[in-house]
């Protein structure tokens, strides 16, 4: 592998206040949600929007990315206004932020590295080692058969049982897709360090908008594991408007209110059962994702068609 220390740089001002920091106390806590993988709901962007909108950050890490993003698989956009006149430039980066009270904490955030991943977590785990960082905690959204109907659920996952003795697994044994947050939190694991994550359940219905709630449900998951206080307060806003234009739209189309509902028996009956290994698990006659899909597109193609403007109402 090659030498992790030349793909990122550190701010050595913004070090030493992270230090400053950890001598009065435990080191600060790492959050991540990168980009790239799946994120269902934008929960994980969500989240980070809220976060570093919310107060001042310090860049603390930079990383290369020149060195970690496939830039024709993944192509930054740019604007051309009688010539080219801005770059979306991707960024992966390391922040200095704190919570409602003042406690210092890192937000790891930007593009998932296409390559060499092995030797990018091996650079975090020296960031968390350098700066004496007792958790890391990873945040994103998945798609599933749940309805919009109910509380928000989430899968917790973690390098020790005891980090997640608190939470029930709806997942036996799977095999998923890799992604370069679930190798870091496994590697981290491996070297002696604790880390977990959130996997927040969105309605696959909703799964390629944002959807505030599963960002909102998953900060509150990860203020119980960490003990920060992270102003949630300030996204339930977006989150009620959003959830009543989600109903407005279920209420527009007897089809779609059929499959919520659909959706809804299955999981009053999973939440009634004991034993069950998965929110699938009852044989229900229930519609496919790519039926619920094909309707929920066909229904808001009729509502752009009904407004005229070509664009979506939703």
């Amino acid at each position: 592998m090659l030498d992790p220390r030349d793909i990122y740089d550190v701010d050595t001002d913004v070090a030493e206040r992270v230090a400053q920091a950890a001598r009065h106390g435990a080191g600060p806590v790492l959050l991540h949600a990168v980009r790239g993988f799946v994120d269902a709901g934008q929960a994980g962007q969500v989240a980070v929007d809220h976060l570093v909108g919310d107060g001042a950050t310090q860049r603390l890490v930079t990383f290369d990315v020149d060195q970690l993003v496939d830039y024709r698989s993944r192509r930054p956009v740019m604007t051309f206004d009688s010539g080219w006149t801005h770059y979306d430039a991707p960024e992966l980066v390391v922040d200095l932020l704190e919570d409602a009270h003042g406690v210092p904490y890192l937000l790891l955030h930007g593009v998932e590295p296409d390559v060499q991943w092995e030797r990018w977590v091996a650079a975090v785990r020296q960031v968390v080692e350098r700066f004496d960082v007792p958790l890391v905690v990873g945040l994103h959204g998945i798609p599933m058969g749940v309805p919009h109907t109910r509380p928000v659920s989430v899968t917790a996952h973690a390098t020790r049982a005891e980090l997640v003795a608190d939470h029930t697994s709806l997942f036996g044994t799977v095999q998923v897709p890799g992604s370069a947050a679930a190798l870091l939190e496994l590697r981290l694991g491996e070297s002696g360090h604790d880390a977990m994550g959130f996997a927040v359940h969105v309605p696959h219905y909703l799964a390629q908008s944002p959807y505030p709630a599963a960002g909102l449900e998953g900060l509150r998951h990860v203020e119980r594991a960490t003990g920060l206080d992270l102003r949630l307060a300030a996204l339930e806003p977006a989150a009620t408007e959003v959830m009543q234009e989600v109903e407005r739209q279920v209420e527009g189309s007897t089809e779609v209110a059929a499959v919520v509902h659909a959706l809804e028996e299955q999981y009053d009956a999973y939440t009634r059962s004991v034993g069950r290994t998965s929110l699938l698990a009852q044989a229900a006659d229930l519609p496919t994702a790519e039926e619920i899909g094909a309707e929920l597109e066909r229904f808001l193609a009729e509502q752009t068609d009904q407004d005229g403007d070509g664009g979506p109402t939703g």
